[in-house]
């Protein structure tokens, strides 16, 4: 008997299959096969893939070749998100172009994915770096302009005075940059944006149409864009030097809570509000407290969990409902200028934010809202806010009102004072998409001292990134290049210069999908009737890390590209399905000099791990995501060189659910390997001249009749499986029927019982086609397949054998289990009663032992009492 070696059988049928074409989708239009589109979250080419990548693709895989065994016409395409800062660096540290090493990656890992077996389309790859595809981008980007979806203003950013660049604010670190370690300043400047506020209540309401994505998903997505109805209230200033001194009449705040006006104590504004600058300007402190603010947290995680600090500003305002009652106006870090007006009023008893701030600056809490069931006079708020609904009270006018009541009647009441309005506010911002760096999409934009703001004419297209750049210098290189920033305005003719800002890399994956249905077009970014076949995506797989802003961004651009006529896409949903899966996981190795280690740089010593090289102990940290940073990945090309690629897939895919994180354990993956070669003994043992894997044993009887009941029992399962994306769960019904046909492996096995064995081996073989298809292609092979595994259809499991004719009993001998056994389903007591004595369990517990009595629950257990 042979084992089965991966080295040998991975390539051969890697060459047949690229040979047969099998891979490449057909025609959008026109055929005779339903389309569907399956598509992972196309990978930035930062280097080599590890194991814990496979997953994500490999899970597209299985859909993609699944589907296409069931008849329909598959698009499963790769590509490349291949602009980013990540090249700059790389050039700056190596001395090399971030083009020579962003394609050189893009070698590297094609070879290692086409090394996974991956079922795709090649002929449609794309890289977003490459010219062909961001002209198209171009292109787009100058239509939106003047469409009048991007407009360009003054923002406050995130200045890295040493790099000199703007950071996201992920890429602030305790108020210092990522990179260069400096404290990072705000700076206001011109910057580019899509106008996607736009399409605020769009995007929301359409998260309700989207059944088959995860719910958090949805969630995140609903959150981010913040819908929320309440009023606009103007607190007028109680000094008239303050209404000429700031330009208004007062401070607008708004809030989801006008119910509880009558709580507030204090009005806080952002750090960076107008007033507070202002302000600053005449007094170092605040001017102090404003760069303190900004240096410990410019995200909203960061600032929600930092302690909450305030600047008492000296300055009042009125409330609405009562001249007399005069506020103070701080200035508080919790307090985001990019959420309503970048004011709030502080009502302590109904929001845990600002009891904490009334509790630490000794300001008043009035509760206002009465819980149900609460008594008014003996209620109080202590270091707990209450946040719900209820009875309103201490609020005058608004007094024994519901919650939603008041709200109305709030509103109504700043409405006659033509001190406020109702109003919708959103959380979500303008996308801003300008970049100070060299790697990334030019913007299609011409400065003119004349004509303004120009456009580059579509027919000179793509404006294309200068080759002779050197980064020995901070900043962006493009501001650097003069000849290449020197330009003739379109419209004037007079000199002109260049946009130097590039775009947000989210911009490439904002259409990529749309690229993937015809990226042969030259003229325009994509054909519109291939787009319209083929969209929406039917499958989405990728990161729940890009739950948020890559696909609220590619939602937006489907509904903007529709609306500018681009493509006919009404409903604007270019992802029909979406599955976000978990992570494989690995222990982390630290040397005792600190530095992270490869699994492979450390061994077991005499129980110890220790670092192989030195010899020395190791720290064996927790237990998280496989990540280069922390060097506990096992490299994919190794792995298949000791394994092969079925191995990753079918470990990838075996242990947990989908969406949850698996653990990379050696154990685990030996475990893989002796299954693989359990499958390949099975295949390999069956006599030759047997009928071959697509029979069909209708005379089969007895054994031979129930392994063809678990043949086609475990292919439901695993179809079912495959379409809930419950690939676990497959895997599970694999293993069970690999069981069964060991356990019925008897002989001599021929007639009906060789032909049963025949279809329940060919069976198996198609099943595990999706998660090990060199495996599977082998094994079809070995059986007689007629032609290649991958062109063959999925069958269908015989409704008949799915029913049970039998059933599986247990026989216990004075109340322990020993044995079981199959019996009819109609089968009397005395069939149980002898069958259950012959089986050998039963047998050996019996030796020395005389039986007193046989009880047979029928259909569920047979217990035997001897002495």
């Amino acid at each position: 008997m042979t084992r089965y070696n991966p080295r040998e059988s991975e390539p051969k049928w890697r060459a047949r299959w690229a040979e047969s074409g099998v891979d490449t989708a057909g025609p959008a239009t026109g055929g005779d096969r339903e389309n569907y589109y399956v598509l992972e979250m196309f990978p930035y080419p930062s280097g080599r893939i590890h194991v814990g990548h496979s997953r994500n693709y490999a899970m597209g895989d299985v859909i993609a070749r699944y589907k296409r065994s069931k008849g329909f016409n598959v698009l499963h395409p790769m590509g490349w998100d291949a602009f980013g800062l990540p090249a700059e660096n790389a050039a700056r540290d190596r001395g090399v172009h971030p083009g020579a090493w962003t394609h050189e990656n893009i070698r590297v890992m094609r070879d290692q994915l086409k090394r996974l077996g991956l079922a795709i389309d090649w002929s449609r790859e794309v890289a977003t770096c490459d010219p062909d595809y961001y002209k198209h981008q171009q292109a787009i980007f100058v239509k939106l302009f003047k469409a009048g979806l991007v407009h360009r203003k003054k923002a406050s950013v995130n200045w890295d005075p040493v790099d000199q660049t703007v950071l996201a604010n992920e890429q602030v670190v305790d108020g210092r940059g990522w990179r260069s370690g400096a404290i990072v300043v705000t700076r206001e400047l011109d910057q580019w944006f899509f106008k996607i506020t736009d399409y605020a209540d769009a995007l929301l309401d359409g998260l309700d149409t989207l059944e088959r994505w995860p719910d958090k998903v949805r969630v995140m997505q609903r959150n981010w864009i913040g819908r929320s109805r309440g009023a606009k209230v103007l607190f007028p200033f109680v000094e008239k030097d303050d209404e000429k001194r700031f330009g208004a009449p007062g401070i607008e705040v708004f809030t989801t809570r006008p119910d509880t006006l009558f709580g507030a104590s204090f009005l806080a504004l952002a750090p960076d509000h107008a007033i507070v600058k202002a302000l600053a300007e005449d007094d170092p402190s605040i001017e102090a407290f404003a760069d303190y603010c900004q240096r410990t947290g410019v995200s909203q995680e960061e600032i929600e969990k930092a302690p909450k600090r305030g600047f008492d500003l000296s300055v009042k305002v009125r409330h609405p409902f009562d001249p007399k009652w005069e506020i103070p106006v701080w200035s508080a870090n919790f307090v985001l200028s990019s959420y309503g007006t970048g004011a709030i009023f502080g009502s302590p008893a109904g929001d845990q934010r600002d009891l904490d701030f009334a509790r630490k600056y000794d300001l008043p809490v009035t509760p206002v809202v009465l819980p149900p069931g609460a008594d008014a006079d003996s209620h109080a708020i202590d270091d707990t806010a209450y946040t719900g609904d209820g009875t309103i009270y201490n609020s005058k006018f608004l007094n024994g009102l519901t919650s939603a009541e008041a709200i109305e009647a709030a509103i109504a009441r700043l409405e006659s004072l033509k001190l406020g309005e109702g109003a919708t506010t959103y959380r979500l911002r303008d996308w801003l998409v300008s970049r100070q760096r060299y790697w990334g999409c030019p913007i299609p934009i011409i400065h003119c001292d004349s004509c303004g703001v120009v456009p580059v004419p579509e027919d000179q297209l793509p404006v294309t990134l200068p080759e002779d750049v050197t980064f020995d210098k901070p900043g962006n290189p493009l501001t650097r290049h003069e000849s290449w920033k020197a330009v003739d305005c379109p419209e004037c003719g007079q000199p002109a210069r260049r946009e130097t800002d590039t775009l947000d890399t989210f911009v490439c994956s904002s259409w990529y999908f749309l690229r993937f249905t015809s990226p042969w077009t030259t003229d325009t970014p994509f054909d519109p009737a291939e787009a319209a076949a083929w969209m929406p995506v039917d499958q989405y797989v990728g990161g729940v890390e890009h739950a948020i802003l890559h696909l609220l961004y590619a939602r937006f651009f489907t509904r903007a590209l529709h609306d500018c006529g681009l493509i006919d896409m009404p409903g604007g949903e270019p992802f029909a399905g979406l599955f976000t899966q978990g992570m494989v996981t690995h222990e982390t190795y630290r040397a005792a000099d600190g530095r992270w280690l490869l699994p492979e740089e450390v061994e077991s010593r005499s129980g110890k791990i220790v670092e192989i090289a030195t010899g020395k102990p190791v720290t064996v940290g927790a237990v998280e995501k496989m990540s280069k940073s922390k060097k506990n990945v096992v490299d994919l090309d190794a792995f298949i060189e000791d394994f092969g690629a079925d191995a990753a897939r079918w470990f990838v895919l075996s242990d947990s659910p989908p969406e949850r994180d698996v653990e990379y354990t050696d154990e685990g993956v030996e475990g893989v390997w002796r299954f693989i070669q359990r499958i390949w003994s099975l295949v390999d043992a069956h006599p030759g001249g047997a009928p071959g894997p697509d029979s069909v044993a209708t005379d089969a009887e007895g054994d031979a009749l129930e392994l063809r009941r678990a043949a086609h029992k475990a292919l439901h399962d695993v179809s079912a499986a495959i379409e809930g994306f419950r690939f676990n769960n497959a895997v599970a019904r694999v293993h069970d029927l690999v069981n069964a046909l060991r356990r019925l492996n008897t002989e001599p096995v021929d007639g009906p019982a060789l032909a049963a064995r025949s279809e329940a081996l060919g069976l198996l073989a198609r099943m595990i086609s999706p998660f090990m298809p060199h495996l599977a292609e082998e094994c079809w092979s070995r059986l007689g397949g007629s032609r290649l595994l991958v062109e063959t259809p999925w069958p269908d499991a015989d409704p008949a054998l799915l029913q049970d004719d039998t059933v599986t009993i247990a026989v216990q001998v004075n109340g322990k289990r020993r044995d079981e056994i199959v019996l009819a389903k109609d089968a009397g007591k005395d069939a149980a009663e002898a069958a259950a004595l012959a089986t050998q369990g039963v047998v050996r517990a019996l030796e020395g032992l005389t039986v007193r009595k046989v009880i047979v629950v029928p259909g569920r257990i047979v217990n035997i009492v001897a002495t």
